[in-house]
């Protein structure tokens, strides 16, 4: 399953680079895309909430689309 979040306060590459350090020590799929303001997630709930936690922990606001 695919699983799609908005990041809208994701600004910089700076703010990716956080992002993918953060979701890569959790093991799951991901893809981020600054242009959009996405993270793309491809697992089941549980990678979602665990990438969602992430990106909360980092400061971020995500919304799932």
């Amino acid at each position: 399953m695919t699983h799609i979040i908005n990041v809208e306060d994701m600004h910089c590459n700076k703010c990716v680079e956080r992002i993918e350090k953060a979701l890569n020590a959790t093991g799951i799929k991901f893809s981020v895309a600054l242009e959009s303001k996405t993270v793309t997630v491809d697992g089941c709930d549980h990678c979602l909430k665990t990438a969602l936690t992430e990106l909360e922990d980092l400061g971020f606001t995500p919304v799932v689309k």
